[in-house]
C-alpha cells in the first residue's frame, strides 16, 4: 500500500502494457517516463488484468507472463499493492495454476478453505502449499 507522505502514482493497466509491449510508441515513451521517472503504485487488479490483456491480446504464454511480470515487478520504482500476494501467485502460475485463481488462493491462505465449483483449481491446488480447494 501506498505509504502517506510518500510521493506516488498510482498506474492503469494500459500504462503498463505500453511499457512492456512498446506497441504504441507515442504511449509507450510516456509510459517508460513515468514508470522509470516516478515512484509507481500497482494495485493487485491491475495486476491481474495486466496479465489477462497479455494473454488474451497480445497471445503471451503463461510462462512468459510470469516472468515479465516477476520483472516488471522487481523494477525500483514499482510498489505492488501486495508484492508476497503476487509472489505466491506467480510461483503457483508456473506450477500450472491459472493467474486468477492462484490470486484468489493466495488471498485466502487464512482460510480454512476455499470453496469453488471449478475441479480443474481444486486438482491444481492439490499439490500446492495452498489452502484446501473443495466443492459447495
Amino acid at each position: 500500500m501506498p505509504k502517506r507522505g510518500v510521493a506516488m502514482l498510482a498506474i492503469d493497466t494500459n500504462v503498463i502494457v505500453r511499457f512492456l509491449t512498446g506497441d504504441d510508441p507515442r504511449q509507450s515513451a510516456k509510459a517508460k517516463t513515468v514508470i522509470e521517472g516516478e515512484t509507481v503504485f500497482v494495485a493487485t487488479t491491475v495486476l491481474l488484468e495486466t496479465q489477462w490483456v497479455l494473454r488474451s491480446s497480445y497471445d503471451f504464454s503463461s510462462e512468459a507472463v510470469t516472468a515479465i511480470l516477476r520483472a516488471f515487478a522487481g523494477l525500483p520504482s514499482v510498489t505492488l499493492q501486495d508484492a508476497p500476494l503476487a509472489a505466491q501467485a506467480l510461483d503457483w502460475t508456473d506450477q500450472g495454476m491459472d493467474f486468477a485463481d492462484a490470486l484468489h488462493l493466495a488471498a485466502a491462505a487464512d482460510c480454512d478453505a476455499f470453496v469453488s465449483f471449478d475441479a480443474r483449481l481444486a486438482k491444481t491446488a492439490k499439490g500446492l502449499d495452498a489452502v484446501r480447494v473443495h466443492g459447495p
